[in-house]
């Protein structure tokens, strides 16, 4: 198979020297992709720490053409790149691990005593401001693209994050988020248990609770069933 694999964060930049992100490092996505190829599957990865690779264990060389890493910092980065390779890259599965921005910054104001709002964005924003309000706007699913927009038929596999939620509602939410994207996979846990578990399935009743250390395995295996071999 020739796999697309999505891992790290993106930045949301506030200026040209400071960004919005999330603590999210890529070591997931990297080890899933390793998996993949370590299973003799030419991988793709975007991610946006590269030197976590270098620390992933690989089972083969990681050459060119069957390995390929390329980075991104900015969610544009990563839009443009996987909107290139899922439209051109002749790929038979994408796993999107990537932890991306929910949110644009459409603003930058500094708030008057009389309450009005002054623009304060700048390629530097000023340290001397006694405070700043951000004006945040819905950024667009990379993951919903890629069905959609960018129009993959291949397998799909969604990663899901959820906080402060039982076990039973992460299994109804990501559930409902596998059929809204069109996945045919989901990954999905809790801030909290993350570190040492994750559903992995698709169905009502498809879903398996699957060690950390194992992730990655079973993840290549249940997308090769899924790609039918």
């Amino acid at each position: 198979m020739n796999v697309l694999v999505t891992a790290g964060n993106t930045q949301t930049p506030v200026d040209r020297v400071r960004c919005i992100t999330n603590v999210f490092s890529g070591r997931t996505g990297a080890r899933v992709a390793a998996a993949f190829f370590d299973r003799g599957h030419a991988v793709t990865l975007l991610t946006s720490h590269p030197d976590v690779v270098d620390d992933t264990p690989a089972a083969r060389p990681r050459e060119a053409p069957g390995w390929r890493v390329r980075p991104y910092r900015t969610f544009a980065d990563l839009d443009a790149l996987m909107a290139e390779e899922v439209r051109g890259g002749g790929f038979d599965a994408v796993v999107h691990a990537a932890a991306v921005s929910d949110y644009h910054v459409a603003g930058v104001f500094t708030r008057a005593a009389d309450g009005s709002f002054a623009d304060a964005a700048a390629g530097k924003v000023k340290g001397s401001h006694p405070e700043l309000w951000l004006r945040l706007t819905p950024a667009p699913k990379l993951v919903d693209k890629v069905r959609g927009e960018w129009g993959f038929g291949g397998v799909l596999v969604k990663f899901k994050l959820e906080v402060g939620v039982t076990d039973a509602e992460l299994l109804d939410v990501a559930e409902r988020s596998r059929v809204h994207s069109g996945a045919d996979l989901m990954c999905a846990n809790t801030l909290d248990g993350m570190g040492d578990w994750a559903l992995v399935g698709a169905g009502p009743e498809g879903y398996e609770k699957v060690p950390r250390a194992d992730l990655p395995g079973r993840l290549v295996a249940a997308v090769e069933a899924a790609a039918g071999g």
